[in-house]
Parts: structure tokens; C-alpha cells; sequence
């Protein structure tokens, strides 16, 4: 299903770059890759060629969508090979990691948070905070694979209910169980803010 949207132009994707121990996160990877792709829908992500990283690039541009990768260079022979790099249609060596997520912000109009570690976490979390802070509208997801953030969910409502989310309106993450639902919530989502009359994807940062 092809869904188009000129609010919706790039995705960024936050994931490890370890394959965790449930193949059904690659899986996951590969269906939200695929239909990102489908969709016209450019991927922005950390630039690993391992782990979940790699997969959602390779499904991106195995169905002939663009992957842009943003990696510091300190992490480069970490996440990443010379050989797999030049494969991407974009690729963007920064100083350090402030200067990569604050690239990653300003080239996409939308977050999705596959399974991953520490890192992972740290980088939606942040995203999260400028939204409280409104410092951005842009719609955020969680993509819920067999239950991964279901921990940090009920965190999330225990720090609501104990008041010290205080604009806990600003801070909508979509907590979407199947994949193949993400790429339409997240395009009725834009879709709805606009019409609402909501600030269209700002960008302040």
C-alpha cells in the first residue's frame, strides 16, 4: 500500500547495531525499510552497516529507497565498514555525537525507536525533551516488537502519575505493536496535526 504525503519526506530511525536475540526485530527492520521505501519516504539513521542498523538500510535500498547515514567518526569502525558505507546514497562524518543528532533533527519530519540498547534510548529520550520543551511537533514512534518497550512505557506513565511530566500533552510517542502500521500512523499523523491547525513539523532547534 502506497501512501504519499508532502509532510512526510524522511523518517529517522533510531535501532542497535547489534541484531538482538529475537529475529523478529531484523524482521522488523526489513518490513519498516521496505515500506518507507514504498512510500517515497527517505530513511535518516546513525549510518551502522550491522545489526538492526544495516538491515533497515539494506531493506530501504533494496526496494530502491534512500538511505542517509549520519555517524560519528570516532564510531565508524565500530558500526560500520568502508565497503558497506559506499553503498549508501548519503553519508555524513561528524565531529561527535551532539553534531550527529543534531544533523539526524533537522534532516527528518519524523522518529521511529526500533529494539536497541543505551543508545538507542538516550537518542529518542532526547527527542522526547525537545518535544516537551516545544521545540518540535514532529511525530514519534515506538515500534512495540513483541512487547521490546513496554518497560519504558510504564516508566514513562509512573513519571506522569507521580508529576514530573509536566507537559505530558507535549510528549505523544505513537506506541505501534505492528510494523506494517507504522509508515500510515505516522502520515495520518501529520496529516492530522496540519488540519488541526497544529505548527507543521517545526524546526527550531
Amino acid at each position: 500500500m502506497n501512501i504519499h504525503s508532502a509532510s512526510i519526506k524522511s523518517i529517522c530511525v533510531y535501532c542497535g547495531s547489534q541484531p538482538g536475540r529475537d529475529p523478529a526485530y531484523r524482521a522488523a527492520a526489513e518490513i519498516l525499510g521496505r515500506a518507507m521505501a514504498e512510500n517515497g519516504i527517505d530513511l535518516v539513521y546513525g549510518g551502522g552497516t550491522k545489526g538492526i542498523m544495516g538491515a533497515v538500510a539494506d531493506a530501504v535500498m533494496a526496494h530502491g529507497g534512500k538511505a542517509i547515514g549520519i555517524i560519528p567518526e570516532f564510531l565508524m569502525d565500530k558500526e560500520a565498514s568502508e565497503e558497506s558505507l559506499g553503498r549508501l546514497n548519503e553519508l555524513h562524518v561528524t565531529r561527535d555525537m551532539h553534531e550527529r543528532k543534531h544533523m539526524m533533527f533537522e534532516r527528518s519530519d519524523a522518529f521511529v525507536t526500533l529494539p536497541g540498547g543505551i543508545g538507542t534510548l538516550e537518542e529518542i529520550i532526547e527527542i522526547m525533551t525537545w518535544a516537551q520543551l516545544g521545540r518540535h511537533t514532529k511525530p514519534m514512534v515506538f515500534a512495540n516488537i513483541n512487547g521490546f518497550w513496554d518497560p519504558l512505557n510504564a516508566l514513562i506513565g509512573h513519571m506522569t502519575g507521580e508529576g514530573f511530566i509536566h507537559t505530558a500533552h507535549l510528549v505523544r510517542p505513537l506506541v505501534i505493536d505492528q510494523t506494517e502500521e507504522i509508515v500510515p500512523t505516522i502520515l495520518a499523523a501529520a496529516r492530522s496535526g496540519t488540519e488541526e491547525g497544529e505548527p507543521e513539523l517545526i524546526n527550531r532547534m
